[in-house]
Protein backbone atom coordinates (compact mmCIF):
# COMPACT_ATOMS: atom_id res chain seq x y z
CA UNK A 1 0.00 0.00 0.00
CA UNK A 2 2.59 2.43 0.55
CA UNK A 3 4.31 1.94 -2.43
CA UNK A 4 1.46 2.31 -4.03
CA UNK A 5 0.99 5.58 -2.30
CA UNK A 6 4.08 6.96 -3.30
CA UNK A 7 3.89 5.93 -7.07
CA UNK A 8 0.71 7.55 -7.16
CA UNK A 9 2.72 10.92 -5.91
CA UNK A 10 5.03 10.44 -7.85
CA UNK A 11 2.84 10.40 -10.77
CA UNK A 12 0.96 13.61 -9.80
CA UNK A 13 4.04 14.99 -9.26
CA UNK A 14 5.18 14.55 -13.22
CA UNK A 15 1.65 15.33 -14.69
CA UNK A 16 1.94 18.88 -12.56
CA UNK A 17 5.38 19.02 -14.08
CA UNK A 18 4.34 18.62 -17.29
CA UNK A 19 1.50 20.75 -17.17
CA UNK A 20 3.61 23.20 -15.90
CA UNK A 21 6.49 22.69 -18.96
CA UNK A 22 3.36 23.00 -21.46
CA UNK A 23 1.97 26.70 -19.23
CA UNK A 24 5.28 27.93 -19.94
CA UNK A 25 5.99 26.94 -23.40
CA UNK A 26 2.53 28.53 -23.87
CA UNK A 27 3.61 31.72 -22.39
CA UNK A 28 6.85 32.19 -24.31
CA UNK A 29 4.89 31.31 -27.23
CA UNK A 30 2.54 34.17 -26.85
CA UNK A 31 5.37 36.77 -26.10
CA UNK A 32 8.02 35.77 -28.40
CA UNK A 33 5.05 35.39 -31.74
CA UNK A 34 5.21 39.38 -32.09
CA UNK A 35 8.92 39.53 -32.17
CA UNK A 36 9.07 36.02 -34.35
CA UNK A 37 6.14 38.29 -37.10
CA UNK A 38 8.77 41.38 -36.81
CA UNK A 39 11.73 39.08 -37.66
CA UNK A 40 10.24 37.13 -40.73
CA UNK A 41 8.10 40.82 -41.80
CA UNK A 42 11.57 42.47 -41.61
CA UNK A 43 12.96 39.95 -44.48
CA UNK A 44 10.32 40.10 -46.98
CA UNK A 45 9.40 42.61 -49.76
CA UNK A 46 7.10 45.32 -49.95
CA UNK A 47 4.74 43.33 -52.61
CA UNK A 48 4.45 40.20 -50.43
CA UNK A 49 4.04 42.29 -47.06
CA UNK A 50 0.75 43.63 -49.14
CA UNK A 51 -0.15 40.54 -50.69
CA UNK A 52 -3.80 39.32 -49.68
CA UNK A 53 -2.05 36.11 -50.06
CA UNK A 54 0.22 36.71 -47.53
CA UNK A 55 2.04 33.55 -45.80
CA UNK A 56 3.72 34.06 -42.49
CA UNK A 57 7.27 32.85 -43.87
CA UNK A 58 9.12 34.83 -46.58
CA UNK A 59 8.74 33.40 -49.45
CA UNK A 60 11.99 34.66 -50.29
CA UNK A 61 14.40 35.87 -47.95
CA UNK A 62 15.17 39.09 -48.56
CA UNK A 63 17.94 39.97 -46.56
CA UNK A 64 19.20 42.66 -47.97
CA UNK A 65 16.68 44.74 -46.00
CA UNK A 66 18.65 45.02 -43.17
CA UNK A 67 20.96 46.85 -44.99
CA UNK A 68 18.94 49.16 -47.00
CA UNK A 69 17.95 50.75 -44.17
CA UNK A 70 21.52 51.91 -43.37
CA UNK A 71 21.71 53.66 -46.64
CA UNK A 72 17.72 54.71 -46.80
CA UNK A 73 17.69 56.47 -43.51
CA UNK A 74 20.63 58.12 -41.04
CA UNK A 75 20.19 54.89 -38.64
CA UNK A 76 23.63 55.55 -37.21
CA UNK A 77 23.08 59.17 -36.45
CA UNK A 78 19.62 57.77 -34.19
CA UNK A 79 21.67 55.44 -32.70
CA UNK A 80 24.06 57.69 -31.05
CA UNK A 81 21.47 59.86 -30.32
CA UNK A 82 19.23 57.24 -28.27
CA UNK A 83 22.60 56.02 -26.79
CA UNK A 84 23.57 59.35 -25.58
CA UNK A 85 20.01 60.02 -24.34
CA UNK A 86 19.94 56.39 -22.66
CA UNK A 87 23.68 56.83 -21.19
CA UNK A 88 23.25 60.62 -19.95
CA UNK A 89 19.19 60.08 -18.07
CA UNK A 90 21.09 56.62 -16.25
CA UNK A 91 24.05 58.81 -14.63
CA UNK A 92 21.61 61.58 -13.88
CA UNK A 93 18.76 59.53 -12.67
CA UNK A 94 21.85 56.64 -10.51
CA UNK A 95 24.02 59.90 -9.35
CA UNK A 96 20.69 61.59 -7.95
CA UNK A 97 19.05 58.43 -6.71
CA UNK A 98 22.01 56.99 -4.57
CA UNK A 99 22.22 59.44 -2.13
CA UNK A 100 18.53 60.08 -1.74
CA UNK A 101 18.40 56.37 -1.19
CA UNK A 102 20.94 56.21 0.82
CA UNK A 103 19.57 59.00 2.98
CA UNK A 104 15.84 56.94 2.92
CA UNK A 105 17.11 54.29 4.48
CA UNK A 106 20.23 55.37 6.87
CA UNK A 107 18.96 58.59 7.70
CA UNK A 108 16.11 59.72 9.91
CA UNK A 109 14.56 63.52 8.97
CA UNK A 110 11.42 65.50 9.51
CA UNK A 111 9.07 64.98 6.44
CA UNK A 112 10.61 61.15 5.66
CA UNK A 113 7.15 59.85 5.09
CA UNK A 114 5.55 62.89 2.98
CA UNK A 115 9.12 62.32 0.93
CA UNK A 116 8.74 58.53 0.18
CA UNK A 117 4.95 59.79 -0.56
CA UNK A 118 5.48 62.24 -3.15
CA UNK A 119 7.87 59.55 -4.64
CA UNK A 120 5.25 56.99 -4.99
CA UNK A 121 2.53 59.80 -6.33
CA UNK A 122 5.08 61.55 -8.90
CA UNK A 123 4.95 57.23 -10.06
CA UNK A 124 1.58 57.87 -10.84
CA UNK A 125 2.13 60.56 -13.56
CA UNK A 126 2.37 59.47 -17.17
CA UNK A 127 4.77 61.72 -19.51
CA UNK A 128 1.55 62.15 -21.71
CA UNK A 129 -0.22 63.89 -19.01
CA UNK A 130 2.55 66.41 -18.34
CA UNK A 131 3.23 66.44 -22.35
CA UNK A 132 2.30 70.58 -22.68
CA UNK A 133 3.85 71.55 -19.64
CA UNK A 134 6.76 69.88 -20.30
CA UNK A 135 7.16 71.09 -23.37
CA UNK A 136 6.72 74.94 -22.34
CA UNK A 137 9.13 74.65 -19.89
CA UNK A 138 11.87 73.17 -22.49
CA UNK A 139 10.80 76.26 -24.56
CA UNK A 140 11.60 78.55 -21.67
CA UNK A 141 15.05 76.76 -21.49
CA UNK A 142 15.67 76.31 -25.19
CA UNK A 143 16.10 73.01 -24.77
CA UNK A 144 13.43 72.52 -27.57
CA UNK A 145 14.93 69.97 -30.64
CA UNK A 146 18.09 69.43 -27.89
CA UNK A 147 19.54 65.84 -26.78
CA UNK A 148 20.42 67.88 -23.28
CA UNK A 149 16.44 68.53 -23.23
CA UNK A 150 15.65 64.73 -23.98
CA UNK A 151 18.29 63.78 -21.14
CA UNK A 152 16.88 65.41 -18.31
CA UNK A 153 13.43 64.86 -18.49
CA UNK A 154 14.03 61.07 -18.75
CA UNK A 155 16.34 61.19 -15.83
CA UNK A 156 13.35 63.25 -14.26
CA UNK A 157 10.73 60.68 -15.33
CA UNK A 158 13.03 58.07 -14.03
CA UNK A 159 13.98 59.31 -10.80
CA UNK A 160 11.01 57.94 -8.73
CA UNK A 161 11.30 54.61 -9.89
CA UNK A 162 15.50 54.50 -8.89
CA UNK A 163 15.05 55.71 -5.52
CA UNK A 164 12.30 53.22 -4.86
CA UNK A 165 13.59 50.55 -5.97
CA UNK A 166 17.19 51.47 -4.20
CA UNK A 167 15.62 52.21 -1.08
CA UNK A 168 14.42 48.63 -1.00
CA UNK A 169 17.96 47.40 -2.14
CA UNK A 170 19.72 49.19 0.87
CA UNK A 171 16.96 48.84 3.25
CA UNK A 172 17.90 44.74 2.66
CA UNK A 173 21.63 45.50 4.02
CA UNK A 174 22.39 45.28 7.83
CA UNK A 175 23.44 48.85 8.72
CA UNK A 176 26.10 46.84 11.05
CA UNK A 177 28.80 46.57 8.54
CA UNK A 178 28.56 50.31 8.35
CA UNK A 179 28.76 50.76 11.87
CA UNK A 180 31.78 48.95 11.75
CA UNK A 181 33.14 50.88 9.05
CA UNK A 182 33.02 54.36 11.00
CA UNK A 183 34.22 52.41 14.48
CA UNK A 184 37.93 51.70 11.72
CA UNK A 185 37.76 55.10 11.11
CA UNK A 186 35.35 55.65 7.68
CA UNK A 187 33.18 59.06 7.35
CA UNK A 188 29.85 58.08 6.62
CA UNK A 189 30.31 58.78 2.84
CA UNK A 190 33.70 56.35 2.92
CA UNK A 191 31.48 53.78 4.65
CA UNK A 192 28.96 54.22 2.03
CA UNK A 193 31.39 53.83 -1.10
CA UNK A 194 33.53 50.72 0.69
CA UNK A 195 30.79 49.17 2.40
CA UNK A 196 27.30 49.60 1.20
CA UNK A 197 27.39 49.79 -2.42
CA UNK A 198 29.70 46.73 -3.32
CA UNK A 199 27.34 44.78 -1.30
CA UNK A 200 24.29 46.65 -2.84
CA UNK A 201 25.92 46.47 -6.37
CA UNK A 202 23.19 43.46 -7.75
CA UNK A 203 20.30 45.74 -6.87
CA UNK A 204 21.79 49.15 -8.25
CA UNK A 205 22.88 46.89 -11.43
CA UNK A 206 19.52 45.70 -12.61
CA UNK A 207 17.87 49.13 -11.46
CA UNK A 208 20.90 51.39 -13.82
CA UNK A 209 19.60 48.81 -16.74
CA UNK A 210 16.11 49.34 -16.37
CA UNK A 211 16.73 53.00 -16.05
CA UNK A 212 18.77 52.81 -19.39
CA UNK A 213 15.95 50.53 -20.91
CA UNK A 214 12.99 52.66 -20.11
CA UNK A 215 15.07 55.88 -21.47
CA UNK A 216 16.31 53.83 -24.64
CA UNK A 217 12.09 52.88 -25.18
CA UNK A 218 10.22 56.48 -24.66
CA UNK A 219 8.90 57.91 -27.44
CA UNK A 220 6.35 60.55 -26.59
CA UNK A 221 8.67 62.98 -25.07
CA UNK A 222 11.19 62.36 -27.91
CA UNK A 223 8.24 63.06 -30.40
CA UNK A 224 7.25 66.09 -28.55
CA UNK A 225 10.30 68.00 -27.97
CA UNK A 226 12.38 66.31 -31.20
CA UNK A 227 11.35 67.88 -34.62
CA UNK A 228 14.85 68.40 -36.10
CA UNK A 229 16.06 65.15 -37.84
CA UNK A 230 19.98 65.59 -36.47
CA UNK A 231 18.47 64.58 -33.05
CA UNK A 232 15.95 62.56 -33.18
CA UNK A 233 16.48 59.36 -31.26
CA UNK A 234 15.73 55.85 -32.65
CA UNK A 235 12.29 55.57 -31.29
CA UNK A 236 10.98 59.04 -33.86
CA UNK A 237 13.49 58.07 -36.30
CA UNK A 238 12.31 55.18 -37.57
CA UNK A 239 9.25 56.80 -38.21
CA UNK A 240 10.93 58.07 -41.23
CA UNK A 241 9.70 54.72 -43.33
CA UNK A 242 5.88 55.63 -41.94
CA UNK A 243 5.42 57.67 -45.50
CA UNK A 244 2.16 59.66 -46.36
CA UNK A 245 1.50 57.44 -48.97
CA UNK A 246 2.46 54.07 -48.23
CA UNK A 247 4.15 52.57 -45.13
CA UNK A 248 7.39 50.46 -45.81
CA UNK A 249 6.60 48.43 -43.20
CA UNK A 250 9.85 45.49 -44.39
CA UNK A 251 12.43 48.81 -43.37
CA UNK A 252 10.16 49.65 -39.75
CA UNK A 253 10.17 46.28 -38.66
CA UNK A 254 14.07 45.81 -39.85
CA UNK A 255 14.75 48.89 -37.71
CA UNK A 256 13.30 47.43 -35.13
CA UNK A 257 14.99 44.58 -35.11
CA UNK A 258 18.27 46.99 -34.38
CA UNK A 259 16.20 48.78 -32.18
CA UNK A 260 15.78 45.98 -29.49
CA UNK A 261 19.76 44.59 -29.96
CA UNK A 262 20.85 46.61 -26.73
CA UNK A 263 17.97 46.00 -24.85
CA UNK A 264 18.79 41.95 -25.56
CA UNK A 265 22.40 42.41 -24.93
CA UNK A 266 21.95 44.11 -21.46
CA UNK A 267 19.45 41.55 -20.28
CA UNK A 268 22.06 38.62 -21.29
CA UNK A 269 24.57 40.64 -19.17
CA UNK A 270 22.89 41.19 -15.87
CA UNK A 271 20.87 38.10 -16.08
CA UNK A 272 22.26 36.35 -13.05
CA UNK A 273 22.01 39.70 -11.16
CA UNK A 274 18.60 40.40 -12.04
CA UNK A 275 16.82 37.79 -10.02
CA UNK A 276 18.51 38.88 -6.89
CA UNK A 277 18.50 42.86 -7.59
CA UNK A 278 14.95 42.50 -7.92
CA UNK A 279 14.18 40.31 -5.19
CA UNK A 280 16.39 43.13 -2.74
CA UNK A 281 14.66 46.09 -4.08
CA UNK A 282 11.34 44.67 -3.25
CA UNK A 283 12.43 44.45 0.38
CA UNK A 284 10.55 46.45 2.56
CA UNK A 285 9.54 48.83 -0.53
Amino acid sequence: MKNTGKKALTGKKLVLRILLYIAVIAFCVVILYPYFIMFTSALKSRAEIYSINGTLLPIKWRWSNLIDIWRKAPMLNYFLNSIIIALGSTAIAMVCGIPAAYALTRMKFKGQNVFLGIVIVSQMFAPVVLVIGIYKIMMTFHLVNSLLGLILVNAAFNQAFTVWLLRGTFDAISPEMEKAARIDGCGRVQSMFKVLLPIAAPGIVTTLIFVFINAWNEYTIALTLISDDVVKPLTVGINIFNGYNMVEWQYLFAASLFSIIPVIILFIGIEKNLASGLAAGGVKG
